[in-house]
């Protein structure tokens, strides 16, 4: 049985429907806060599906009776959102993963992946990311990304628990929502593109970012399910190793859906950094991972998705 915490979520359930694929048992935990149960019976495969809040850890604790390995996705995303809330974020993100941990030592679980982020090396400056740089979070999010990637480390090195951390770069892909206040950007524009609105552009667009199309994710964390004893206790950046401002983003949007979408530049967002660039090598000879699906096939079959759960055509 594996646990997919999280995953009625954007990553989640697409790890979900990869493991159903393979032909997994698997069981769900999700607080709907985030996710839609939309997600998981579309899949149609046969899923334990536990509503339950990670900071509930009797719940979480009945969750992982039976479980082999665990995929531990949910948490509270976003740098503005955490900016606004630091609290929330802390608890959802370091308390909540706590309570993961504990249980799945308890319950005799072998494996535990987790679902970091390439915020944690915030303010370094150094590119690309290697994952020996010193970290340098900057906002209340990558603090907490931060904190709970220790625990990990710590339970791997004390109480035995096999743990890997994921170092995520800006992951995009079929299911990300676009209807929050704290949409992620490639969603947000492709909205904008639907809606014919213009779209919102934090500085002057330049910044750039490793966008990452969810299938690599999905293939590193299934590889880190699986490797060997070597990897347990350490992290490994997850990415494409290339990368894309939000202008070229904006681009590769109005020639997936042939709309041209109006500029408006606003201030620089609070929390954010300049520039990301992953270094991937140590997951290529590590975890045998490569990216599967390239960022501009990636944003076509993203474009081609999104249509249609939102309009019901990609034209």
């Amino acid at each position: 049985m594996i646990l997919v915490t999280g995953g009625a979520g954007f990553i989640g359930s697409n790890i979900v429907e990869a493991l159903l694929a393979r032909g997994d048992e698997v069981r769900v935990i999700d607080d709907f806060s985030n996710g839609l149960r939309s997600n998981i019976e579309d899949l149609g495969g046969d899923v334990d599906l536990l509503e339950c809040d990670i900071r509930d850890s009797d719940a979480v604790a009945r969750a992982m009776v039976g479980v082999d390995g665990v995929l531990h996705l949910a948490a509270l995303g976003s740098v503005p959102r955490s900016i606004d809330d630091p609290a929330t974020s802390h608890a959802v993100n370091v308390n909540g993963t706590l309570n993961v941990l504990i249980a799945a030592r308890d319950a005799g679980v072998r494996r535990l992946v987790y679902s970091s982020s390439s915020s944690v090396y915030g303010a370094n400056p150094a590119l690309p990311k290697v994952e020996t740089l010193p970290t340098a979070p900057v906002s209340p999010y990558a603090a907490s990304k931060l904190a709970a990637e220790n625990y990990t480390r710590v339970f791997a090195g004390i109480y035995g628990l096999e743990t890997v951390s994921l170092r995520y770069f800006n992951v995009f892909g079929p299911r990300q929502r676009p209807d929050s206040a704290y949409a992620a950007v490639i969603p947000a524009f492709m909205h904008c593109a639907l809606a014919s609105t213009s779209a919102s552009i934090d500085g002057d667009g330049e910044q750039t970012r490793d966008f990452t199309y969810v299938a690599n994710v999905v293939r590193a964390n299934l590889l880190a399910l699986e490797a060997g004893a070597e990897v347990v206790g350490d992290v490994f950046n997850v990415a494409c190793g290339e990368r894309y401002s939000l202008l070229d983003i904006l681009a590769a949007i109005e020639d997936a859906s042939g709309k041209r979408v109006e500029r408006v530049h606003g201030p620089p967002r609070q929390g954010d950094v300049r520039d990301s660039l992953a270094d991937i090598s140590k997951a290529e000879k590590s975890l045998g991972y490569s990216p599967v699906v390239s960022f501009g096939d990636g944003m076509g079959l993203t474009w081609q998705a999104f249509a249609l759960r939102h309009e019901g055509s990609p034209a």
